[in-house]
């Protein structure tokens, strides 16, 4: 754990001070011996037990980016530009893998940090710096299949990945994905070549959009109302590729490509509904109605990135001074993640007591009804950790001799 206000890692209390613990950390993480691949080993068992013990009809595998700041670290020479050359920092890459029937996260499956002329990933080889997002996406399905889990896996990603070359792409190498897709782009329905809007348009016209649940939208209550059709991709793609100095873009002609056009409307209460048009090569006997749920669930890879950023591990305030070293710590800190959404998903009695002593420990307030959060647990975990290496060192009676001596009079009855 680490606050805004500390300077390097959080030193459990022992026999060593914490000055040398944290510098033990420090040359840890910057052990170029210590390779990501092996950091994720744990990362990939405790993902292997997860779905060994949930055992899902599918697992999702949600892909995302998050750029990581530090404005005023100027020790940290390879960040590199981000949206532009005066935007610097560092590009974080995840692909975490949710349980597909609860929405649970697991554990991130890869983790890739890019800086100036490098990335580190816990996927070997690493790509090269200059490799397009979009293009890494298929080597990163390739690597999550290779892992050999229990459970068939689709991948969730956003609406920047909406292109018809990559979905080919993917399709002939045999995985399954669900992408949002634009509204503008045209497909064949029903002997027509329409926008994906048009289709969706069609579909609400006729009544096919059914009422499927209540969720939740932006804080208010709303109604989630689910359709679909086949629909046929068979425009080319665009590649975009630098050569020498330029760019160039190069029209890639491909097969007709059959795919589940999904559409999701949510009707919020005093609001306008809002709509998602939705893209996967998913089995058919995948209900739309779990299609458009596991999209909603790809938000989770969202607060996996703020519970490393701002909500307990604050990513942004580590002063490791290379991105080598920030990665080595980030796979450590993504352990605490796996270890508290396994005990969150926990069905056991103890388990719920387990997660009521964490929240005590942490001191957080929760929002009324809510059992716990992930962070309150990171928190919770923390202090826990702290005390069982206090009662390892001095006895009971020690313990209350001290606390009679800093508080006097104190009565526990």
């Amino acid at each position: 754990m680490a606050g805004k206000l500390t300077s390097g890692l959080s030193a459990l209390p022992g026999v060593a001070s914490a000055f040398a613990a944290t510098q033990a950390a420090w040359r840890f993480y910057a052990n170029d011996r210590v390779t990501l691949p092996a950091l994720a080993g744990p990362l990939w068992a405790a993902a292997r037990q997860a779905l060994d013990d949930a055992r899902p009809a599918w697992a999702l595998v949600v892909h995302d980016q998050s750029a990581l700041k530090y404005p005023r670290h100027t020790s940290k020479a390879d960040q590199t530009a981000l949206s532009s050359d005066a935007d610097r920092g560092y590009e974080l890459t995840c692909a975490l893998l949710v349980d597909g029937s609860t929405g649970e996260p697991l554990a991130p499956l890869e983790l890739r940090l890019r800086a100036e002329g490098a990335v580190y990933s816990t996927r070997a080889p690493a790509p090269a710096p200059q490799a397009c997002w979009l293009d890494e996406l298929l080597p990163s399905m390739r690597a999550a299949a290779a892992l050999g889990l229990p459970t068939p896996l689709v991948h969730v990603i956003d609406r920047e990945a909406d292109s018809v070359g990559h979905y080919r792409d993917w399709a002939a190498a045999g995985h399954t994905f669900l992408v949002r897709a634009d509204a503008e782009p045209a497909a064949h329905f029903e002997g027509a070549r329409l926008p994906l809007a048009a289709v969706a348009a069609r579909l609400a016209a006729r009544g096919a959009l059914a009422f499927c649940r209540e969720v939740e939208y932006h804080g208010r209550p709303a109604r989630q109302e689910v359709a679909e059709a086949v629909v046929v991709l068979d425009r080319p793609a665009w590649r975009h590729r630098r050569r020498g100095d330029r760019e160039v873009n190069e029209r890639v002609p491909g097969p007709p490509l059959p795919l589940r056009l999904v559409v999701s409307r949510v009707h919020p209460a005093g609001g306008p509904p809002a709509q998602w048009l939705l893209l996967t090569n998913a089995p058919a006997d995948v209900p739309a109605a779990e299609v458009a749920l596991w999209y909603y669930w790809r938000w989770r890879v969202e607060s996996f990135f703020k519970l490393l950023k701002a909500a307990g591990q604050q990513l942004e305030a580590w002063q490791q001074e290379t991105a080598a070293a920030l990665a080595r710590r980030l796979l450590v800190a993504s352990m605490a993640c796996a270890v508290v959404w396994r005990l969150a998903r926990h069905p056991a009695p103890a388990a719920a007591a387990a997660r009521r002593l964490l929240v005590r420990l942490s001191g957080r307030q929760l929002k009324r009804g809510a059992e716990f959060t992930a962070p309150a647990l990171l928190a919770g975990l923390w202090a826990l950790l702290a005390a069982l290496a206090v009662m390892e060192q001095y006895s009971p009676e020690e313990l209350r001799a001290m606390r009679e001596l800093i508080l006097p009079g104190w009565d526990t009855g």
